[in-house]
């Protein structure tokens, strides 16, 4: 066992040295800084053996879109000060969970899973941080919530003491250009804009992915989630 944690170390960090390389240089296409850029390892069905590797290699944000195979992962991590976030779709049977053993949700879209995760948060925690999922492009096959109706939500959620709204999160369409990929970027960080005039905490942009993350970064990303490009094909 450990000779493979070692193994996958060594190919994580290699691999990780990659990605901070190209999320420098898009931070200086834009002006901005790295450090300012949180990574998140999305660890969705990969092994404890692979966490433990990235673990060593210096990584601290997790991501992971299925409760199941995320608890025993977060059990085993108790005392690592590993920080984890939940990036799948929401279930209302789960979110008790959810609440207990997560630190981050970036797929918060509807009132009703937000009661249900300020009423199930554990008060020795503290508030659940959490990203409002914007669907910019209407994709039935997508869950966030529409534009328009951005603002009542996050007009509600200012009575949910237990959560800590950071912003917005979006997955926009795949595409392979730049300037096509920019596009619901910039429009994710314009409504953020707008809410800032009344929310001006809301400082936090959750899009961006292996593909296109120089985009993201360049229209104002603060957290980019990166699965295969860190972990490889999932098994």
């Amino acid at each position: 066992m450990t000779e493979l944690i070692q193994n996958h170390s060594n190919d994580f960090a290699d691999k990780l040295a990659l990605i901070n390389q190209r999320i420098a240089r898009a931070c200086r296409k834009s002006g901005r800084e790295s450090r300012h850029i949180t990574l998140i390892a999305v660890s969705k069905t990969q092994p404890w053996s692979k966490i433990v590797a990235a673990y060593q290699a210096g990584q601290r944000h997790f991501g992971e879109n299925y409760l199941q195979d995320a608890q025993p992962k977060i059990v085993q991590s108790s005392s690592m000060g590993i920080e984890w976030h939940f990036i799948g779709k929401i279930q209302a049977n789960k979110t008790r969970a959810i609440a207990t053993h997560f630190n981050w949700v970036h797929t918060l879209d509807r009132i009703k899973i937000a009661q249900r995760l300020n009423d199930q948060r554990p008060v020795h925690l503290p508030p659940l941080r959490v990203f409002i999922q914007v669907n910019l492009s209407r994709e039935a096959n997508k869950a966030g919530i529409d534009l328009i109706e951005l603002s009542d939500l996050v007009t509600q959620m200012q009575q949910l003491p237990r959560l800590q709204l950071q912003g917005l999160m979006c997955i926009p369409m795949a595409t392979r250009k730049f300037d096509t990929q920019i596009k619901p970027f910039q429009q994710l960080q314009q409504a953020q804009e707008r809410l800032q005039t009344n929310y001006s905490h809301l400082q936090q942009l959750s899009m961006g992915m292996s593909a296109d993350l120089e985009a993201a970064i360049v229209a104002g990303a603060t957290h980019i989630r990166i699965g295969t490009d860190l972990f490889g094909a999932r098994n």
